[in-house]
């Protein structure tokens, strides 16, 4: 296994300049925990096709994204820019008292990923989870997109969909075909993913496979959860089933990838929107060790997740880059991969970075905000922020799971990152929708309970 802490330009360039329209996939699981899958260190749960996709391109182990709940963290994910900067800063709710529920999505003055990709001659299609605004106007068919399976909504019942069912069995949408009843919403989203491939192999595509699991509700097949009868604790076991659920319909996407001989010419993108669910009560059962918090958090649980990129022939096969990457670095390669231009993008081109030879890679600032927590990421220093408290400040070349508070210690970078962090946040816009304010106490409320910080055996 190769390790780069250092970049390098590849000696051709990796775009639709060097050669024909590369097929674009990128395959998103939702609060998936970044020590569960094999990759990552997990011990407990098997993913081989996750694993494989790995091994044949590059892992980013500092790979972030730019919010620790889903709707903020894909908004940040499909435009390429902070969600913070056009005033998506809280996941969607229904509206509260003093906001229009017009604006309650991703705002229209925002091109999404396939906005972009769409004049450069590819055919775009979502199958899976939205959660960009449940309006007509902000409907994924109006944002660039050509085909669209899924719900709209946050979340989804993995066994019913239901006209008259309540708001987590509402129906399955699709515009191309009238939607076949569920059978186990995982394994259906894998199928699609693969039937759209196929629909679409005769000219460029970009495939945003938004998969449910393992959001809750914490629901898996009987096959998946005897696979770990040994676990006793039932969250953890159910969850740990809809990962091998998740894992198999990775293997399915990339095998029909592999089997309609696109393999090379296909860049193929695998993370999660948020860090794993793990909270105390909280219906997960999800891992995030060695890193300490969840979704929600701005603790590196919350905002760390695993992050792949595939694309063999292009990309060397069986790297580990330890460099700083986060999800808003997405966009702008895929549009770098496709011959596009990245205008007004926070992130960078990853794909120039990725190659044998090492030289040196930008250092980068990196900063969140939701809820209660804001935090800021500058080289191996971050500093967290919260209401109640002193700002803490940790190194996290030393300790990632973040226990060490070193600010009274380091008070000059203490100072300099909370000013940098208090700049950022005066300048952004007002949040164009917000969450009930009795979210803002449970919330503060996870950053002082106890996380394991080793993986389950």
């Amino acid at each position: 296994m190769k390790r780069f802490y250092l970049f390098c330009l590849f000696a051709q360039p990796l775009s639709a300049a060097a050669g024909e329209l590369p097929n674009l996939v990128v395959i998103l699981a939702d609060d998936l925990g970044y020590g569960d899958v094999g990759a990552y260190g997990s011990k407990q749960i098997s993913t081989p096709h996750i694993d494989e996709l790995a091994a044949s391109g590059v892992k980013f182990t500092n790979g972030y994204v730019c919010s620790p709940v889903c709707a903020p963290s894909r908004a940040g994910l499909l435009t390429g820019k902070h969600p913070l900067s056009f005033g998506f800063s809280d996941n969607l709710t229904p509206p509260q008292p003093g906001h229009d529920p017009a604006f309650v999505g991703l705002p229209l003055s925002q091109k999404t990923i396939a906005d972009r990709l769409k004049p450069l001659g590819y055919t775009n299609g979502i199958i899976g989870k939205w959660h960009l605004g449940e309006l007509p106007q902000f409907s994924p068919l109006k944002r660039g997109f050509d085909e669209f399976w899924g719900y709209l909504g946050g979340g989804h019942d993995y066994f019913r969909a239901d006209p008259e069912g309540d708001a987590m069995a509402t129906p399955i949408l699709c515009n191309f075909k009238t939607p076949e009843p569920l059978t186990y919403l995982t394994d259906d989203t894998g199928n699609e993913c693969a039937h759209f491939i196929r629909r679409h192999k005769a000219a460029p595509f970009f495939l945003f496979a938004a998969f449910a699991a393992p959001h809750s509700p914490m629901q898996a097949t009987k096959e998946d959860l005897d696979a770990f009868s040994h676990i006793t604790d039932r969250r953890r076991r159910t969850y740990c089933a809809m990962i091998r659920s998740l894992d198999r319909n990775v293997g399915k996407i990339v095998g029909e990838i592999r089997s309609q001989g696109l393999n090379r010419k296909t860049l193929v993108v695998f993370l999660s929107d948020n860090g794993g669910q793990c909270a105390p009560r909280m219906e997960s059962g999800a891992s995030n060790a060695p890193l300490r918090g969840g979704k929600t958090m701005v603790l590196e649980g919350g905002i760390r997740v695993p992050m792949i990129l595939s694309w063999p022939g292009k990309i060397p096969a069986g790297n580990t880059v330890d460099g700083i990457s986060w999800a808003l670095d997405i966009a702008p390669t895929l549009l770098g991969a496709a011959g596009g231009k990245s205008d007004g993008m926070a992130g960078i081109n990853l794909l120039p970075h990725v190659s044998e030879n090492p030289s040196a890679f930008p250092e980068r600032t990196m900063m969140w905000r939701y809820t209660v927590g804001s935090a800021i990421r500058t080289g191996s220093w971050k500093l967290v922020r919260l209401p109640d408290r002193l700002p803490m400040l940790f190194d996290l070349s030393t300790d990632p799971a973040e226990l060490k508070d070193l600010a009274t210690t380091h008070k000059e970078r203490t100072q300099e990152l909370l000013e940098k962090l208090g700049r950022w946040e005066v300048l952004s816009p007002n949040p164009l929708f917000r969450e009930p304010a009795d979210w803002r106490v449970r919330h503060l409320g996870f950053y002082d309970a106890t996380y394991p910080l080793q993986q389950p055996e």
